[in-house]
């Protein structure tokens, strides 16, 4: 039969009560509402009605006195009004975190180790024989014992430098890196609420980084008719705005603060979903958002070559699949030498988090 049948939808993991399994559903709405405990609650209450996830024993309004009393909620003494904490933040980017380390273990994907190693820190499957100038610690010693019981023999036990085992390591290199979040309108534009799947990912990476790569540096800087930074802690708040694209001002903003870094490895990570539309010039905004405006790309182009010199690549991640916007991507990174992912929103972090734990890997002798 032709056409589509539809039927009404019955979600599959809904909370079954209690405080735990609320808190999941809570965080999650938190990202919707940009941090709005009173709205996430509102839309919890609704929610309940329909789907009936709390009982007599446990209720919303149990839930809220436990979100209160564990410090993920604190009530304004003014006007009653409810507002997360910091504890909550937290909370919410370790959930982004583990959601998107859980479709990466789903689809396969992970840790990718590189074609040379040397001294470093994580082990991988290479192995060779001790050479002058080796550590202590990369050697195997069971491999060793056993490679000198086969050249030897069990009787007379020797262990000559030939038998010494040593395992290869990657060494894993220190990397600042800035994400570039675009908050124009286009971002909730035509039904599609894009702007989420990538505040959830800038909470993830940042998560990721802190507890994973400590020494590793990451900088947000959000980009509409403006670009300005942001600190982890505000994510959560993130909406977008009623702006155009001005990516060359992102661009230039993220390109400054990577200056200041001291390590070697820099990159730019850009989620957007459409073309730049907007410059500022002279106190005053250049708009133009029919088609691909010549003065706006060129200007962004210029800028993307800049950051090549400054051996900044830029990643970019384009979650639009119009054909003229691929397009100017790809000319873009061309300029740049970096790369492009064209992502669904599904897939956004995927390719970021297995890119950017790709690319901070070095390898030496």
């Amino acid at each position: 039969m032709r056409g589509f049948h539809f039927s009404n939808f019955q979600p599959d993991d809904l909370p079954k009560g209690g405080f735990d399994e609320l808190l999941k559903l809570f965080t999650q709405l938190l990202n919707y509402t940009a941090g709005d405990a009173g709205e996430a609650l509102a839309w919890m209450n609704e929610l309940d009605k329909k789907y009936k996830f709390t009982n007599n024993e446990y209720g919303m309004g149990d839930f809220i006195d436990d979100l209160k009393e564990k410090g993920y909620l604190k009530e304004n003494p003014a006007n009653g009004d409810l507002s997360i904490t910091a504890k909550t933040e937290q909370t919410i980017r370790k959930s982004a975190l583990e959601e998107i380390f859980g479709q990466l273990k789903k689809a396969g994907k992970g840790n990718h180790n590189t074609n040379i190693s040397g001294i470093g820190e994580e082990k991988n499957a290479d192995r060779r024989e001790f050479t002058f100038g080796d550590s202590l610690d990369q050697i195997d010693i069971t491999a060793s014992i056993q490679n000198a019981q086969i050249n030897h023999g069990i009787a007379n036990f020797t262990l000559t430098e030939r038998d010494l085992e040593v395992e290869e390591k990657d060494y894993k290199t220190l990397t600042s890196t800035v994400l570039m979040i675009d908050i124009s309108h286009s971002m909730i534009l035509y039904g599609e609420d894009r702007i989420t799947p990538a505040k959830k990912v800038a909470m993830a990476l940042a998560e990721l980084i802190k507890t994973r790569y400590p020494k590793d540096t990451l900088d947000i800087v959000v980009f509409g008719n403006d670009a300005w930074p942001i600190s982890i802690k505000d994510l959560p708040y993130l909406q977008v705005g009623p702006y155009h694209t001005n990516t060359f001002a992102g661009l230039e903003l993220a390109a400054d603060l990577l200056r200041r870094r001291k390590t070697h490895n820099k990159q730019i990570f850009m989620i957007t979903d459409g073309k730049p539309t907007c410059l500022k010039e002279n106190g005053r905004y250049y708009k133009n958002s029919m088609g691909l405006d010549r003065k706006v790309v060129n200007k962004t182009l210029n800028m993307a070559a800049q950051c090549k010199r400054l051996n900044i690549p830029i990643t970019t991640f384009m979650i639009a699949q119009d054909p003229y916007l691929q397009q100017f991507v790809r000319e873009f990174t061309q300029i740049n030498g970096g790369r492009a992912f064209y992502s669904s929103l599904t897939g956004l972090g995927e390719y970021i988090f297995e890119d950017y734990i790709k690319n901070r890997r070095k390898t030496v002798r």
